[in-house]
């Protein structure tokens, strides 16, 4: 007996990438994916291509892969797609110490985050 597939999570329109293990804290990484919600996705590139923020060359590629999936897996067309979501989550967390005076330790902790990249194909009359 087969498995039950899962109901797809989006709509025909959308197409979506996710990026698990980005080595910036999610804090950081949110301030990039605010500045391209809404956007649309050549005006999101530009905005990724000039940030002074490192973490933005990361979150392009992941866009790009997001746009290749709308093209060649959903036929979408990618002068008419947005970016619909971009929302961030945490990962893991390496913990790491750093010696301190009298043999004691503190906890130096390097975050880890995951994005993902929704778009979304709008149509002329929108």
């Amino acid at each position: 007996m087969a498995k039950q597939a899962k109901a797809r999570r989006l709509t025909g329109a959308e197409a979506m990438c996710k990026v698990r293990t980005l080595r910036t804290s999610a804090r950081k990484l949110n301030l990039v994916a605010q500045s391209i919600r809404g956007l649309k996705v050549q005006r999101a590139l530009n905005e990724l291509e000039f940030s002074p923020k490192r973490i933005a060359k990361d979150v392009r590629k992941a866009l790009y892969s997001a746009i290749s999936n709308a093209e060649n897996n959903h036929n979408l067309d990618i002068d008419s797609l947005v970016v619909a979501e971009a929302f961030v989550g945490k990962n893991l967390i390496m913990k790491r110490f750093a010696a301190r005076a009298r043999g004691r330790a503190s906890r130096i902790e390097k975050p880890f985050s995951e994005i993902t990249i929704v778009v979304r194909e709008v149509g002329e009359a929108a």
